[in-house]
C-alpha cells in the first residue's frame, strides 16, 4: 500500500486512509478498556451507571407526560428507521451510479448490525431492572444498539455531502448529526433500558465500524469512494453558477418608447420656414 506520491508527500487520499484507521483503532481500544470495567464491574463506573439511571427512572416515573415524550423520541430514532434511512440513500446512490459508495453504505448497515449482535451476545449484560418500569427492551444491554445505528447513519450521512458543504455548512451538518445522535442515546437511559456506559459503547462501536469499513472499501477499490463522491456532488449541487452568470449579464436595450428618427444635416437649431 503506497502513502505517498513519487515526489514524497502524502496524497489526499492516503491521508483519508490513515483518518479512518486512526479512527477505528482509537474507538476499539477505548471500547476494549470500557469494556474491561464494565465486565470486572468496576466500582466508579457501576456508581456512575447506577445513580444515572436511578435519578432519570424517578424522575420519568412521576411525569407521564414527559416519558411518552421521550419515548416517542426513541422510537422515531429506533434502529429499524435510522438503518431504513441509510438504506433508501444506498439505493439512491446506486442508481445514479456511485456503485461503489452505495455499497459502502449498505456495509455499514449490515456490519454495524452484525458486529452489534456479536457484542450483545458475547457480553450479555444485564439490563436497569425497576419494580415500576416506564419502558421495556429486550436483549442484552452492552452496547447499545439505538445508540450505534444512529451514530452510524448520522456520520454516514454527513460524509456523503461533506465535500458539497462550506465551512458553516459543516458546522450546521455536524451540529444537528451531533444533537441527534446525543438525544437518541440519552433517551435509553432516561427510559431505563440502558446504562450509561451501554451508550457510551454503541458510540466507541460505531467508530470502529465506520473506519473498519472505510479502510477495506478503499483497499478493495482504491479511489472509488472519492470517485463516486465527486459522481454525487455533480447530481446534486445546484446549477448556481449557471443562474448568476446569466443573470450578471447586462440586458439588451429597449426603449420604452418611440425614438425620433436623427434630424438631417444642417437641420439642428433651424426653425419653422
Amino acid at each position: 500500500m503506497h502513502l505517498t506520491s513519487s515526489s514524497g508527500s502524502i496524497t489526499p487520499r492516503s491521508r483519508h486512509l490513515l483518518r479512518q484507521t486512526a479512527l477505528a483503532v482509537c474507538c476499539a481500544a477505548l471500547f476494549a478498556v470500557l469494556a474491561a470495567l464494565v465486565e470486572s464491574g468496576w466500582g466508579p463506573l457501576a456508581r456512575f451507571d447506577q445513580g444515572w439511571v436511578d435519578h432519570l427512572h424517578s424522575y420519568a416515573r412521576d411525569r407521564t407526560a414527559w416519558t411518552a415524550s421521550v419515548q416517542t423520541l426513541s422510537d422515531i430514532g429506533g434502529t429499524i428507521t435510522v438503518r431504513t434511512v441509510l438504506g433508501i440513500a444506498a439505493v439512491w446512490l446506486w442508481v445514479i451510479g456511485a456503485r461503489v459508495l452505495a455499497v459502502w453504505a449498505v456495509a455499514q448497515t449490515l456490519i454495524g448490525w452484525g458486529a452489534l449482535w456479536v457484542l450483545k451476545l458475547s457480553f450479555d449484560r444485564r439490563r436497569p431492572l425497576f419494580p415500576d418500569p416506564v419502558s421495556h427492551a429486550g436483549g442484552p444491554a452492552y452496547p447499545s444498539g439505538h445508540a450505534m445505528a444512529s451514530a452510524i447513519t448520522c456520520a454516514a450521512l454527513v460524509g456523503l455531502f461533506w465535500s458539497q458543504l462550506r465551512r458553516n455548512g459543516r458546522i450546521a451538518a455536524c451540529a444537528v448529526a451531533a444533537s441527534a445522535v446525543l438525544s437518541i442515546g440519552w433517551t435509553r437511559i432516561a427510559l431505563g433500558v440502558h446504562w450509561p456506559s451501554d451508550v457510551l459503547g454503541g458510540w466507541l462501536a460505531a467508530g470502529v465500524v465506520l473506519g473498519g469499513v472505510t479502510v477495506a472499501v478503499e483497499l478493495w477499490r482504491p479511489g472509488a469512494l472519492a470517485r463516486d463522491i465527486r459522481r454525487v456532488n455533480r447530481r446534486t449541487r445546484p446549477r448556481v453558477r449557471r443562474i448568476v452568470v446569466s443573470s450578471a449579464r447586462p440586458a439588451p436595450y429597449e426603449p420604452d418608447f418611440e425614438e425620433a428618427p436623427d434630424p438631417p444635416d444642417g437641420a439642428v437649431g433651424r426653425g419653422p420656414a
